[in-house]
Parts: C-alpha cells; sequence; structure tokens
C-alpha cells in the first residue's frame, strides 16, 4: 500500500476515534449534570456508566494501536504482519488499518 494512502487511513481513522472520545466525554458531561440527587436514575445510569467506562477503555486501546500502526509506517513495516512478516493484503488494511497480522493469525489469537 501506498504511505501517503496509509497515512490518509490512519489520519481518518484517529479523527473517527478521536471524535468518538470527545462525544463520550460530552455525554458524561451532560448525564452528571442532569443527575440533581445523588443515586437518582438507579441502575440505569450505573448501566450506562459501566458501558462508557468499557467504551472508553476500548478507544484508548483503538487510539493506540492507531500510534502503533503510524510508528510502523514511520519504520517501513506498515503493511506487514508484526507476528510474521508476511504482507497484510491492502484490502484488510482498507478495512482495518491498524491490523498487525493477517487475516489467518489474528484467528488463531481468536479476534478480527
Amino acid at each position: 500500500m501506498d504511505a501517503d494512502h496509509a497515512r490518509q487511513l490512519l489520519t481518518r481513522e484517529r479523527d473517527r476515534i478521536e471524535q468518538a472520545i470527545a462525544a463520550l466525554e460530552s455525554s458524561d458531561r451532560d448525564a452528571a449534570a442532569e443527575q440533581s440527587e445523588p443515586g437518582e436514575g438507579g441502575s440505569e445510569n450505573l448501566f450506562q456508566k459501566e458501558l462508557d467506562t468499557g467504551l472508553a477503555a476500548d478507544l484508548v486501546e483503538q487510539i493506540a494501536a492507531v500510534a502503533r500502526a503510524e510508528a510502523r509506517l514511520a519504520a517501513g513495516t506498515y503493511g506487514l504482519s508484526v507476528e510474521s512478516g508476511k504482507p497484510i493484503p491492502d484490502a484488510r488494511l482498507e478495512a482495518l488499518p491498524t491490523a498487525e497480522r493477517t487475516v489467518e493469525e489474528q484467528a488463531a489469537l481468536g479476534s478480527a
């Protein structure tokens, strides 16, 4: 894959994640402002807070994956598996710009 195109994909991915983080933070601020009494909202708010916490952790990991991909791009190894060094197909990189392994290697680990 062309380095400029890879850079564009990673920039879009970083922007998408940063927007999701900002939306989550805004949602948290809005929810906190709406709650006037401790415990108001009960289990619904607790569930949403736990869901948001999990989402925030996932977004932090996604940002870290973008940073690792940007480092591989700078090192000239973007598009190569971190495990085997085999090329990662461009179609996979288009779908998942932060891919670190081939589909087969990732499947062997148990996740996409």
